[in-house]
């Protein structure tokens, strides 16, 4: 095996050991997102979602997920990544400035009792740091995806907010189980839903 091939092997195998590490811490915090979700979703609400770079494309995969499905056929359910409109952000980021690209978006759109899928690996991205406390001010729930010790974020949080936070301090690794949490949860808002799938 070359060095290169090495290299690109121990990256599977660091991926693989954060995930079977972060397993047991997570599960609870995933099984109460799932509840957060489920209630807005039942009681009329919608899901915001919102985060930079690959963060971004999450929110995004997320919305995506519940508008058209997961792994199986059900009515859509009511998601927004706050990451897509581009005269949105653009206008906003020039006439207010970029720390309250969501923020803005979180007053206009969200209500009392929607949830807020605030994603940061890091925890100190300062729109989605303005995004939260935009949420709270509309009496939403908040859902917060981060690592490295959840940076400013985790002071942010209330008690009826649910914060997951991978145990980790690099940005790749967090990203991928940050993907595979966002999986979780659309399995488990399946399950609530749908019942329990029939072998066929």
């Amino acid at each position: 095996m070359t060095m290169l091939e090495q290299r690109i092997q121990q990256q599977f195998f660091d991926s693989a050991d954060l995930k079977y590490a972060a397993a047991e811490l997570l599960c609870k915090p995933i099984a109460d997102a799932v509840s957060a979700l489920v209630g807005s979703i039942t009681g009329g609400g919608k899901v915001m979602a919102c985060g930079n770079g690959g963060s971004a494309a999450d929110a995004q995969h997320f919305a995506a997920e519940f508008v058209g499905r997961f792994e199986r056929e059900r009515p859509g359910l009511a998601a927004i990544a706050l990451t897509v409109d581009t005269s949105i952000l653009t206008a906003v980021g020039n006439d207010y400035g970029y720390d309250v690209v969501f923020s803005k978006q979180v007053e206009a759109l969200g209500a009392p009792g929607d949830v807020l899928l605030a994603m940061s690996t890091s925890g100190n991205s300062a729109n989605v740091l303005a995004a939260v406390e935009a949420a709270h001010h509309k009496e939403m729930t908040v859902v917060a995806l981060t690592g490295n010790g959840g940076g400013r974020m985790r002071e942010r949080l209330t008690e009826t907010d649910v914060h997951i936070c991978v145990p980790h301090e690099r940005t790749a690794r967090i990203q991928e189980v940050h993907l595979l949490v966002l999986h979780c949860l659309c399995d488990a808002v399946d399950l609530q839903l749908l019942g329990e799938q029939e072998n066929t």
